[in-house]
């Protein structure tokens, strides 16, 4: 799954260590999730799209 959450979370200028505590994560699931290495649980995913207030599908893409 492809994501623009590094992308996002550069553009209001946090650290994946910041994103992680807004989201009560660790700073390696931040990392991961970032690395398309893990696709986030349902209630994570939509955690992210409140906190980044866009809707999931403009955040996360179906890797082809």
């Amino acid at each position: 799954m492809l994501s623009r959450i590094r992308e996002l979370r550069e553009q209001r200028g946090w650290s994946q260590g910041e994103l992680a505590e807004r989201l009560d994560v660790s700073r390696q699931t931040v990392n991961a999730i970032e690395t398309g290495k893990y696709d986030p649980s349902l209630p994570l995913a939509f955690r992210l799209a409140r906190l980044f207030g866009e809707p999931i599908e403009a955040i996360f893409q179906p890797a082809d």
